[in-house]
């Protein structure tokens, strides 16, 4: 639970030589022995002399003489043989960085040929640490050349651009997810056959993945699938865009509640209800599911196990084959009870786009609504560069010290995490997904620094009238709706340029799920501080 992005400046300094103007200065004292010779002359002439000197020796002061104009020529002989020198240095520093881009470019093609002792996320870096190299040995080469306007050209060589020279090389790139490899089902529905969703274990997004495995057993059936009533179930309508499914397909093969009770005229049986799991407790159904079922208009026999030692605890993998045996009928309307911990064709099921053939990215996913205001959101506080951190804290302390390992991390541990996620993929900021508390989320922030400068953590701020990026959300009543604004915490993830989940959460895999899905999936997706153990964990009560 993206990929720091920091502007250079170009610094130029202009030398400025101020030259020294010498001014020569007439000496009075030569002058004394003359007086005292012309004090013999008539007091007229001595007189008159007494005139002209001052203004004579003004005259010559203000003049230019010839000492002045020499130093002024030494001066500028100067200049211009340390600016040659200058040029000539600059000149030499290019040739220099030019045969070093040279010789990294070749290591970037001949080094790691055999780089079999070294994972795909090490070679990556390398890669990606080496592009860096050869980028800033461009910048400078820009740098020593814009004084003289000589453009990329050098006079023994070129200034070679690895992007341009095919060298280009995102750390994060995307992950190729083989779309045209993808094994699918066709989902071709008989006539007046439907399938009951039951999905009761967990929270929404528990239920988002129960109601994806659902739409399988249907296609293997050849059933439409009914979603749930939000009496019975979440409002699905508000997150899920239902008839989006529907058009990928090309047909109607899920129906909402309200219309499949209209087709049973507000009485509808369910022929066979069978259990997925048979313990703990048959159908994850409890007799308050049940009584809710039937103030409804639900009308059901006796609940049957498919399998009589299932275990939500240690799933057994199942195929095709065990769901057409063991699901299959002619009736008219069944129910399968909560198959969210089913592992059916597992491979197949969790494949870019899921099982099931269409002409979409993927067939569960946010509504329209959802969907523009989380752009709306990203172009506004975030911009298209930035990670996006699943950072799950309430009620997890117990529940990840019950794993091995743990998967609770203190939060300087996680700060350690996160800046060299944000180190790796290069960007300046975060967007923060959490249930954590202030305390928590302050401190983090504090220490999540790269170079000096904090990467601010960005959560979706409180309703704000002179903010324009959730308006739909609020002139269509969601406004305020937790599992809407669930939804929208994970499309937002989803579009991220990397993504930090947190280990053992539906809510990561979910977003995990949808950034497979649309294409966003980076090589640098992670669960935060993944292959590390936390540095301290408490003890048991």
């Amino acid at each position: 639970m993206d990929r720091d992005s920091s502007d250079e400046d170009d610094d130029r300094r202009n030398l400025t030589y101020r030259n020294d103007t010498t001014r020569s200065s007439f000496n009075v004292e030569e002058l004394e022995p003359q007086m005292r010779r012309r004090s013999k002359l008539t007091f007229h002439k001595g007189y008159l002399f007494a005139l002209v000197l001052p203004l004579l020796i003004v005259s010559i002061y203000f003049s230019t003489d010839i000492r002045s104009l020499f130093t002024s020529d030494i001066s500028s002989f100067k200049f211009n043989t340390v600016s040659g020198q200058i040029r000539e240095s600059q000149l030499q520093a290019l040739q220099l960085l030019n045969q070093q881009q040279s010789s990294l470019l070749s290591i970037w093609n001949h080094t790691f040929v055999n780089s079999n002792n070294i994972t795909t996320v090490q070679f990556d870096d390398i890669k990606a640490t080496l592009l860096t190299q050869i980028t800033l040995n461009k910048h400078i080469q820009q740098i020593l050349l814009s004084p003289y306007k000589a453009g990329d050209t050098l006079q023994n060589g070129t200034a070679l651009d690895p992007s341009s020279a095919g060298y280009s090389f995102h750390r994060c790139r995307k992950v190729d997810q083989k779309f045209s490899e993808r094994r699918t089902i066709e989902w071709k529905p008989r006539r007046n056959k439907f399938l009951f969703a039951i999905c009761l274990s967990g929270q929404m997004s528990n239920h988002l993945i129960c109601l994806e495995k659902h739409m399988f057993f249907a296609a293997i059936l050849n059933r439409a699938l009914v979603i749930p009533s939000s009496r019975f179930d979440y409002q699905y309508n508000r997150v899920l865009d239902i008839e989006h499914i529907n058009d990928c397909i090309g047909k109607k093969v899920v129906v909402p509640f309200e219309d499949f009770m209209k087709l049973k005229k507000n009485h509808a049986h369910i022929d066979k209800f069978i259990c997925y799991f048979s313990t703990p407790q048959p159908c994850y159904m409890d007799e308050e599911h049940l009584k809710k079922l039937k103030s409804l208009g639900i009308s059901m026999g006796k609940l049957e196990a498919a399998w009589k030692n299932e275990d939500v605890k240690n799933p057994s993998r199942k195929a095709v084959k065990d769901v057409e045996e063991k699901f299959g009928s002619d009736d008219d309307v069944i129910a399968i009870g909560d198959v969210y911990f089913a592992d059916v064709e597992r491979d197949w099921v969790l494949q870019p786009g899921g099982p099931i053939a269409h002409k979409c990215k993927t067939l569960i996913e946010p509504s329209k609504l959802i969907l523009l205001t989380a752009e709306r959101f990203i172009q506004t506080f975030l911009g298209s560069n930035f990670i996006a951190l699943h950072f799950r804290r309430h009620g997890f302390l117990k529940f990840c010290n019950a794993k091995k390992p743990s998967c609770f991390y203190p939060i300087p541990q996680a700060a350690d995490c996160i800046t060299r996620m944000v180190e790796r993929a290069n960007s300046p900021v975060i967007y923060l997904s959490t249930d954590a508390a202030g305390s928590e989320t302050g401190l983090l922030q504090s220490m999540i620094k790269m170079n000096g400068k904090t990467i601010p953590l960005v959560k979706r701020p409180p309703r704000n009238s002179a903010e324009k990026w959730d308006a739909l959300l609020y002139r269509h009543g969601l406004e305020g709706d937790s599992q809407v604004e669930a939804m929208l915490d994970k499309t937002i993830c989803a579009m991220a340029n990397v993504f930090i989940g947190a280990s053992g959460s539906t809510f990561t895999e979910d977003i995990l799920r949808l950034r497979k899905d649309w294409g966003t999936a980076s090589i640098c997706d992670e669960y935060l501080c993944q292959g590390e153990n936390p540095n301290f964990i408490s003890g048991e009560e």
